[in-house]
């Protein structure tokens, strides 16, 4: 027998909805039309996630689940629909699940720290390869402002004969970071509390590749997406009145720390590659460069130290 498609009462906005056994497949259709309504572009993945993350499962197992009409539990259903109506509000979905994916990582995060997003993937992969690159055999990278520790767990999970550094000078994210470097355990990752422009001192000269994805939009912008708008921290977004506050202390830092042929890595805002590049320019980088994302749009700019 086919299951009644309306919800039940305590999952749906319907005030008269149809009796009938709770399954997976209707709650997740219910899920699905309330966050597009909400204006979720992504509602469908984000739906299996909220389902799968309740029920201990994967997107795939959650889809089969729905084909096969599994039937849930008032409670679990209850606690699906709890988690829906935080996602409505915008709430970001991996604060919800308190995990957030970076490349092959599984990372803590919540109120306080910034979640990574994927582009951040691409400017991950752009240090890794610089840093494979270098004639050293343990050469040295650091992660200015690693936020959750995104960047700087990728190069030390992906450049294994490197050895990495981190600072953080967030107290809220902080422990965010320090969670998911135990989690990770990196034998070759080290991560300190300290401004980026005053750590790591006893590095100087010696870095073969500086990455950082440092808050960068201007003072008076206001972020489009909720999520960013309302529940990711301002110290990881905003750069000054330009944006570029923090990108400067970054251009200067990355010359203190890097060796000759050393590699810096910003990522940025899709409208700023040139004016970083003009910034690194007037300091005194060679071999300038911005690269795409996979959206086509500038997002990280490279530059060499003299």
């Amino acid at each position: 027998m086919t299951a009644p498609s309306n919800p039940p009462a305590s999952f749906s906005d319907d005030p008269t909805p149809e009796p009938g056994p709770v399954t997976v497949d209707r709650v997740r259709a219910d899920t699905v039309a309330r966050l597009a309504r909400a204006g979720i572009e992504d509602a469908e993945v984000d739906a299996d996630l909220l389902i799968g993350h309740v029920l201990g499962q994967s997107r795939g197992q959650v889809q089969a689940a729905a084909i096969m009409g599994r039937v849930l539990t008032a409670p679990v259903a209850a606690a699906i629909a709890d988690l829906v109506q935080r996602r409505e509000k915008r709430e970001p979905l991996q604060h919800i699940t308190g995990r957030a994916p970076f490349r092959g990582l599984e990372l803590n995060v919540g109120p306080g720290v910034f979640v990574p997003r994927p582009e951040t993937e691409g400017v991950a992969q752009i240090a890794i390869d610089a840093l494979r690159s270098m004639a050293d055999p343990e050469p040295i990278g650091v992660d200015l402002g690693t936020g959750s520790g995104a960047i700087a767990l990728a190069l030390a999970t992906e450049v294994p004969h490197a050895r990495v550094y981190a600072c953080e000078n967030s107290a809220e994210a902080f422990p965010w970071t320090s969670r998911n470097f135990a989690e990770v355990a990196a034998p070759n990752a080290t991560l300190v509390f300290a401004d980026l422009a005053e750590a790591f001192g006893e590095l100087d000269g010696t870095v073969s590749v500086v990455v950082s994805n440092p808050p960068y939009i201007p003072a008076d912008a206001i972020p489009r997406d909720p999520e960013v708008r309302l529940f990711d921290p301002a110290q990881a977004l905003f750069g000054g009145e330009d944006g570029l506050d923090v990108v400067r202390l970054v251009s200067q830092t990355g010359l203190r720390l890097l060796h000759a042929g050393g590699a810096l890595i910003i990522e940025h805002g899709e409208l700023q590659g040139a004016e970083i590049r003009a910034l690194l320019d007037s300091d005194g980088w060679r071999a300038t460069a911005t690269h795409r994302d996979l959206t086509t749009r500038d997002r990280t700019t490279t530059a060499v130290r003299p």
